[in-house]
């Protein structure tokens, strides 16, 4: 499982070429923290293309628990597959901070992709990578703990965004509150604070308001890798 996307972000991706036309199409907006850029089961078309900052990718279960299935930065494009197959949107996207974007409509970017084979091959990558990320999520929340998903997800935030700290652990500033966390373990906020003290008791991490700091890398990686007890 894995909240960000494997490989180089499609704007980046793109021949320079192609990534200027695509950006030329749409119009630039900005979010606020919070808000919802695209909603679950909306029949919008249009593309959100990210030029800075992050969003979160959820959906709601049927018992109504908000599970975040993915973090989306700069240069990645969301709403591709409600623009390419006519259908409702699969999940919700919401602003993780200020973020700025690009919005194509739906049209202009299926008329971006006939005209350019290369874009296209790298949707459908896309399409495919996140089609598997969504199966290895089903088979993780199905065998894995809550603590072995915790720990998953802070080597990767801290892999992905972490900045090293003088002491040698890894800083994660990014704006996840505790129910955001949560969401992307799939479980409880109740059972993520538990699991969470256990880890500071044991001096793998430390927290703080938003943001946390891996301190043993290697422990947390085993835990994530279910090698290890907590």
């Amino acid at each position: 499982m894995s909240l960000f996307e494997g490989g180089r972000p499609f704007l980046q991706a793109l021949p320079a070429q192609d990534r200027r036309a695509l950006l030329a199409l749409g119009r630039p907006r900005t979010y606020e923290p919070s808000q919802v850029v695209l909603r679950e089961h909306d029949r919008t078309a249009f593309v959100v293309a990210i030029t800075s900052g992050w969003a979160t990718v959820s959906v709601e279960t049927e018992r109504g628990v908000r599970l975040i299935l993915a973090l989306r930065g700069a240069g990645e494009v969301v709403g591709d597959q409600a623009a390419v197959d006519h259908g409702s949107r699969s999940a919700t996207v919401t602003a993780l901070g200020r973020l700025e974007a690009v919005i194509v409509s739906g049209d202009r970017f299926r008329a971006y992709l006939a005209a350019r084979p290369a874009a296209t091959i790298l949707i459908m990558r896309q399409l495919s990578s996140r089609l598997r990320a969504s199966d290895g999520e089903r088979r993780s929340l199905a065998s894995e703990k809550v603590l072995q998903r915790l720990a998953a997800r802070l080597v990767e935030l801290a892999e992905r965004t972490g900045r090293p700290e003088a002491d040698g652990g890894i800083s994660v500033d990014l704006p996840l509150p505790q129910h955001d966390i949560a969401a992307a373990v799939g479980s409880t906020r109740e059972a993520v604070a538990k699991a969470l003290r256990l880890l500071r008791d044991q001096g793998v991490v430390r927290t703080a308001s938003r943001r946390f700091v891996v301190v043993d890398t290697g422990l947390l990686r085993l835990l994530a890798e279910g090698r290890a007890r907590g």
